[in-house]
């Protein structure tokens, strides 16, 4: 069955009460260089934010009692997210002093595309010009001001190989009606899907950490964006190598903490938040990834590619979710979806049939996959440069 979100149960022994100011733990205080330093908008709470309002004196919870309804964490949580910052000169490194109590998190953006999340105080492996940054509240806790600094530091190493791809176990998420992590309201037959920890959460309305999750026969496939945290864990990038993994550094890569819970008594056979594991689950399905691009009638074993651990050139579907065909035309039989915003690897186009659709008129198919095709009238833009002809 599915892991459901549960209320703040626990909220009253969890709450965070605020604090003076302070670096995250484990990393230095802000330098005072103005060159690379700047301080987080927290007034401008938007579209984008979830479950945070600005009081007039402090950025806390809008509804300190309930978590999204998407978010299995037994504690009411809110995120901001800011906008996109420009640094003076490119680093690989950014602090945060927090006045009050929150977690900061940030990632760079490495020429049109995005790094994966990162706490403040860790590296990323590259030095970035762009970096954005987002605010992470729990329970009662407030905050008044976060101070940010960029900088260069050694860069991190054992970050997960190029392409890859795990055979974890699915759930439907189901659950019409509720707020995902990123703020995305569950429709009928949706399609997104949830991973345990938020280093892969897309923004609202984007699918910048995309997964290609396939039937383990590899007949169905569909590209989703993730939207949601979760099954089970929080803080769970098990697609990461030990050395970079945010919790559960004995495990190994690619095994989630909820398998090894459920299958070998991993953790007393509990997730981080105490509770029994009842399934081994590392991914939840939306109902439409479910139902309509994998066609699955119960819980599944599934193979799952992490496509932001992966290089090369990409489109995001502008308008789905969108037939994978067999081939470079319509009537070859459909593979599953690529669903609207997720970012699909374009690994060569062919010719084929010509195709109308929201972005022109083309017979460009471009190939996403072994025997997987989409046609580019339904690519709404590109990165990392341009695909070559198959």
């Amino acid at each position: 069955m599915l892991n459901r979100w549960f209320p703040a149960l626990a909220a009253l022994a969890l709450l965070t009460v605020p604090t003076p100011a302070h670096a995250t733990p484990g990393q230095p205080e802000v330098s005072a260089d103005p060159s690379n330093a700047w301080s987080a908008e927290l007034r401008a709470v938007g579209g984008d934010d979830v479950n945070v309002a600005w009081t007039g004196a402090a950025l806390r919870l809008a509804d300190p009692s309930t978590a999204p309804g998407g978010q299995r964490a037994p504690v009411a949580q809110g995120m901001l997210l800011t906008a996109a910052h420009t640094l003076a000169t490119p680093a690989n490194l950014v602090t945060a002093a927090v006045t009050g109590s929150a977690d900061v998190e940030y990632r760079g953006r490495r020429g049109d595309q995005w790094t994966e999340w990162q706490t403040a105080g860790t590296p990323l492996k590259e030095s970035v010009g762009v970096v954005e940054v987002r605010v992470v509240l729990t329970g009662a806790a407030s905050v008044t001001a976060v101070r940010l600094a960029a900088s260069s530091a050694p860069a991190a190493t054992g970050l997960a190989a190029v392409g890859n791809v795990y055979r974890v176990y699915a759930t439907r998420e189901g659950l019409v009606g509720g707020t995902t992590a990123n703020g995305h309201v569950i429709t009928s037959r949706d399609h997104f899907v949830a991973l345990p920890s938020r280093r892969g959460l897309s923004p609202k309305g984007t699918g910048d950490y995309t997964v290609r999750v396939c039937t383990t026969s590899g007949a169905r496939c569909e590209f989703a964006p993730v939207w949601d945290v979760g099954p089970w864990n929080t803080t769970d990038d098990y697609w990461n190598p030990p050395a970079t993994r945010q919790s559960w550094k004995d495990l190994p890569q690619g095994r989630p903490e909820a398998q090894a819970a459920y299958q070998n008594g991993y953790n007393g056979g509990k997730d981080q938040f105490g509770r029994t594991v009842a399934n081994p689950a590392g991914i939840d399905l939306g109902d439409g990834v479910f139902w309509d691009g994998l066609q699955l009638t119960n819980n599944a074993w599934v193979d799952v590619a992490y496509l932001w651990t992966a290089g090369g050139p990409r489109g995001v579907i502008g308008s789905g979710p969108l037939n994978i065909r067999a081939g470079a035309g319509s009537s070859f039989a459909s593979k599953g979806y690529a669903a609207t915003y997720a970012q699909v690897p374009i690994e060569c186009w062919v010719t084929g049939q010509s195709i109308a659709g929201p972005y022109g008129t083309t017979t460009r198919w471009d190939r996403v996959g072994a025997g997987q095709y989409v046609s580019h009238a339904y690519i709404s833009s590109t990165s990392g440069g341009a695909a070559p002809a198959c």
